[in-house]
């Protein structure tokens, strides 16, 4: 493995997950591969499990770390060719990147959309242009179409509690009272038509996601058909696509997407975390048996790792 931006980065994700199991039962068992190499984490946004998971996983191999984040510790950097910098960026991404890594043996970067620029957003501005300039790996810890590490933490968490070969696995849109990224719900989708398993989409009319990420998936207007007999919910809310970024009701208008203990039924509760309790889920379901949020979330370290430890082998 090359670098980790997307899922096309994955060539063989049944062996990519059982070796991100391994390392779960043995997670130093690689750490001298990282010995003498820095990892260099700069985040434009905030973060708590991706940037505390990763970092825990880059230990792990022996690495050392170095974090940045760019809204208070960083000149502001200018993406655009060709562009007279007498505003208010200091720093060229071409100069920027080619710096980091003389500094770091991989780059790993998070970087939200505007959500309000489509076509910018869409280009991936800032991930793709650390991967053109940079020197050395570059890692997406979430960029403004794509979370691929929350993505295969996911699918690690799928493949260790199902007990079914092809499994149902459901992705409810849910309220929310600010406009939300489509990224983790780009990616699980992603990741699902990798998967041997039997996938569905729902949510209301108007929050249709890019037809380039839904494909052939099947989309189910009605929440409580799409959930009957689901082994797997994964649930997040993501704004407009058409109507780029926007939210196209109040929260208290689609409070019947709400997920609750009856809706749930059976199935497994997945959220990539924060989620805002009483809006996206009630108390009982974060609360109850079939919630699996937190080894979800505890996940995180051995998708990271695996990623990191590929990476690492293509180096040495």
């Amino acid at each position: 493995m090359k670098k980790y931006t997307s899922l096309d980065d994955i060539t063989d994700l049944q062996e990519l997950i059982a070796q991100a199991r391994e390392l779960k039962n043995n997670p130093y068992s690689y750490e001298q591969l990282g010995k003498r190499k820095r990892l260099v984490m700069l985040f434009f946004n905030s973060s708590l499990r991706t940037r505390l998971s990763t970092e825990k996983a880059a230990c792990n191999l022996g690495m050392d770390v170095t974090v940045m984040n760019f809204n208070s510790d960083a000149w502001k950097l200018e993406f655009e060719d060709g562009t007279v910098m007498n505003t208010d960026t200091s720093e060229h991404i071409k100069e920027a990147a080619q710096v980091i890594s003389q500094y770091g043996d991989i780059i790993a970067v998070r970087a939200f959309p505007t959500l309000t620029d489509k076509a910018k957003d869409e280009s991936e501005y800032v991930i793709s242009n650390f991967v053109k300039y940079a020197s050395v790996p570059v890692i997406n810890m979430e960029s403004a179409t794509a979370h691929p590490l929350q993505a295969l933490a996911d699918a690690i968490t799928i493949t260790e509690l199902s007990q079914k070969k092809k499994p149902k696995v459901v992705l409810s849109w849910a309220p929310h009272p600010k406009a939300l990224p489509h990224a983790v719900a780009n990616s699980f989708i992603g990741m699902m038509q990798k998967m041997d398993v039997d996938f569905t989409i729902t949510h209301p009319k108007g929050y249709e996601l890019s037809d380039a990420v839904i494909k052939d998936s099947t989309v189910e207007y009605d929440q409580n058909a799409a959930l009957k007999d689901a082994d797997f919910v994964y649930v997040k809310n993501w704004s407009n696509y058409e109507n780029y970024g926007k939210v196209l009701a109040t929260t208290d208008s689609h409070s019947s997407w709400t997920i609750t203990e009856e809706k749930l039924g059976d199935a497994k509760f997945m959220h990539c975390l924060p989620v805002r309790r009483n809006v996206i889920v009630t108390d009982g379901v974060l609360d109850g048996k079939n919630s699996v949020v937190i080894e979800q979330a505890n996940n995180r370290t051995y998708s990271a790792q695996v990623v990191l430890k590929k990476i690492l082998e293509n180096l040495n």
